[in-house]
């Protein structure tokens, strides 16, 4: 059997919540294995799991599958607790905790993620097919939201010269978490008109995605190509797991006010809300179902 702890992270290359993931994993030096997965549906690997959730990336650790990039890094903090030979990433200080949440919060559920005008802009950049007209219409806006995320920092935090944003001696969680949009745009030849921003306007963000790239980078070599699993086999490997984790039962005080026993359907509220998961409620804690 497997150990409880073995992660397969199923993803692909270029989407930026995947990347997160990733890069956690490589900064923190914890091992794990890759099922590709393709751009769009249908996802047959993922379909093998039971899983009807459409969004990428899905990690399974052991026999346990976990959605949602939130949800994922407070998980593998819980499992991989800071040690010689996993380093730490998140903040321990309360207020730079504070200042972690508040950046995962705004660059997943605010900002350019938030805007689909945005969303659509850079995704045509990615290749889907978008209307011209739409997307000649979205770009303007589109842009303003990246300068805008982009001189908060420069003028902000990086506004004094500190190489990382908690001013640490290594990257932390909070640049992973503040980065992530800006790395996804600035990867995209041609996103960003130099008028809109450069090295030359804001010297200091774009030193500073250099940085990361730099420190991911060496992190990924350091840590080892990730084993590249076919769907059969990272489904095998999962079913012959232990769970990570024992259940935890249902917090009967939630205001939801759901019961042990229930059946729910789950899905997301934004989108993807037509892919949806069924099953007999076990295990309910608030923000984890």
């Amino acid at each position: 059997m497997s150990s409880s702890r073995d992660i397969i992270v199923y993803h692909y290359s270029y989407s930026p919540y995947a990347r997160r993931i990733v890069w956690y994993l490589n900064l923190r030096n914890i091992p794990f294995s890759e099922c590709v997965q393709p751009p769009i549906m249908p996802r047959p690997d993922v379909e093998a799991l039971g899983v009807a959730y459409r969004r990428i990336p899905i990690v399974a650790i052991g026999r346990d599958i976990y959605n949602d990039t939130r949800l994922i890094l407070s998980k593998l903090d819980e499992l991989f607790p800071p040690s010689s030979a996993h380093p730490a990433l998140s903040p321990t200080t309360p207020e730079h905790r504070a200042l972690a949440a508040l950046f995962s919060t705004s660059t997943t559920d605010g900002g350019l993620f938030a805007d689909p005008k945005f969303t659509a802009d850079r995704a045509a950049m990615s290749g889907r097919p978008w209307s011209a007209a739409f997307l000649e219409r979205a770009r303007p806006e589109s842009l303003v939201e990246v300068r805008a995320a982009i001189a908060f920092l420069e003028n902000g935090l990086l506004a004094d010269g500190r190489k990382w944003l908690l001013n640490t001696p290594q990257v932390s969680s909070v640049d992973l978490e503040a980065i992530w949009p800006l790395h996804w745009v600035f990867g995209m030849p041609g996103a960003i008109p130099a008028e809109v921003a450069s090295k030359e306007t804001f010297p200091k963000v774009f030193a500073w995605v250099e940085r990361f790239n730099a420190a991911v980078g060496a992190a990924r070599k350091a840590n080892g190509n990730a084993k590249a699993l076919k769907g059969f086999e990272a489904a095998e490997k999962i079913w012959g797991s232990e769970w990570a984790e024992g259940l935890r039962g249902v917090d009967e005080r939630d205001p939801v006010g759901l019961k042990a026993g229930q059946e729910v359907l789950v899905h997301p509220t934004d989108s993807g809300v037509t892919h949806k998961d069924q099953g007999t409620l076990v295990g309910w804690m608030g923000r984890r179902l």
